[in-house]
């Protein structure tokens, strides 16, 4: 029997369901109490003192970097990202007002390739900024020692992550800040949205300052948002602070109706990643014997990979082409997205950046020949079966 396999899901309790409904009644829907309960939970969650909401992972990234201007950091300076990415990684370090300086990938992590990195470092470099990519965590004993080396900064885009644990450590906690998404396909979401977490107070007191256009207003939690209080500091520059903006900012806030849906998912949380993960680990042990043909992301003894979606890549041996596989699959019912691309070699918005084709070759390999699929909580054992089958059926057809 035909299955239909869609890549995401969302789940939206009736908790979450509860707090809209008396928002919508309130009509108190910007920026308030939700988005600080979310703010504190997440933190929690993640194991950081600090974690800001924002409007989406992408502002997550930009905003993170954005922090490092009052840090000593210029317009124009180089921050090393992951050639193979969401093209997000990328436009968030322009919008940042960054350039990016891209470092070929290991094909078998799908990682940024840590013996890479310090080819590309120059005076100007800033930050180093790896991918945690498909949830898998990055190599950061090495990455770690190559920021302290030369005194970078060192920022984890774990927008795949939610879950993911390196060598004891939740990812989001292993750098100076990180930038999570909270996009539908993930597995703590907020339908749209981001979220920074950081062990840094100061660095969480601009970030709340730059997602609002740069205002010097930047609690915590702000009384007049929250209860129409009078606020003690709100003419301490002789006029309203609201309106004082100490640096160059970004529109950018959380809303409540997406922290309510956030909230809901954090009650979730242990059951979605469990079932996820299950489903992950399981499928990554089935398609061991697609090797020859397909291969995939290796769970480590030391890791836990957070379960975002299963990654296959077409091999040079194969007598197909990855369109060929998404054809198949998709007539199967099983929904497909390409594995990114190579930023700087495959995606034209980045072609003043002045990278040519063979640049980053295991990078573009990625970016021509492979999927990802889902693993999400509403897919059972027998969709997973499924998959397989489609799987095993196309490649004995080809």
């Amino acid at each position: 029997m035909r299955m239909k396999i869609p890549f995401g899901t969302i789940s939206v309790t009736e908790k979450s369901k509860k707090i809209i409904a008396g928002l919508l009644e309130s009509n108190r829907l910007s920026s308030g109490k939700y988005v600080r309960e979310f703010e504190k939970r997440f933190a929690i969650h993640v194991g950081t003192k600090e974690a800001i909401a924002v409007s989406s992972g992408t502002d997550a990234v930009a905003l993170a970097l954005a922090v490092l201007y009052e840090f000593g950091a210029k317009r124009g300076d180089e921050i090393i990202v992951p050639a193979l990415s969401f093209p997000a990684t990328g436009n968030a370090v322009l919008q940042a007002g960054f350039t990016p300086s891209f470092v070929d990938i290991d094909r078998k992590t799908l990682n940024i390739d840590p013996l890479k990195i310090e080819d590309v470092i120059t005076e100007k470099t800033k930050a180093i900024l790896p991918v945690h990519l498909m949830g898998k965590p990055a190599d950061m004993d090495i990455i770690n020692d190559i920021a302290k080396k030369y005194n970078l900064y060192l920022l984890e885009d774990a927008a795949e992550a939610h879950g993911a644990v390196y060598r004891g450590r939740n990812v989001g906690t292993l750098g100076d800040m990180a930038a999570y998404s909270l996009y539908i396909a993930h597995i703590i979401t907020t339908v749209e949205g981001g979220i920074v977490t950081t062990d840094n107070s100061d660095f969480a007191e601009i970030l709340r300052s730059l997602r609002s256009h740069g205002r010097a207003c930047k609690c915590e939690s702000c009384v007049l948002n929250t209860a129409s209080a009078y606020c003690t500091k709100r003419f301490k520059y002789d006029t309203d602070i609201r309106f004082v903006f100490e640096r160059i900012g970004f529109s950018a806030k959380m809303n409540e109706l997406e922290a309510a849906i956030g909230i809901g998912n954090l009650d979730l949380y242990d059951e979605i990643l469990q079932k996820r993960r299950e489903n992950l680990y399981y499928l990554l042990e089935e398609f061991k014997k697609f090797h020859s043909y397909l291969s995939t992301i290796e769970k480590e003894p030391y890791e836990e990979i957070g379960p975002h979606a299963l990654p296959m890549i077409v091999q040079e041996e194969a007598k197909f082409t990855r369109d060929q596989l998404v054809n198949g699959l998709e007539k199967k019912g099983i929904d497909t997205r390409t594995l990114f691309s190579s930023m700087p070699t495959q995606c034209p918005g980045f072609n003043f950046l002045g990278y040519k084709e063979g640049d980053f070759p295991n990078a573009e390999y990625i970016g021509n020949n492979g999927i990802h699929i889902g693993v999400h909580q509403d897919i059972d054992r027998k969709g997973c079966d499924y998959i397989i089958d489609a799987v095993e059926e196309f490649l004995l057809k080809d």
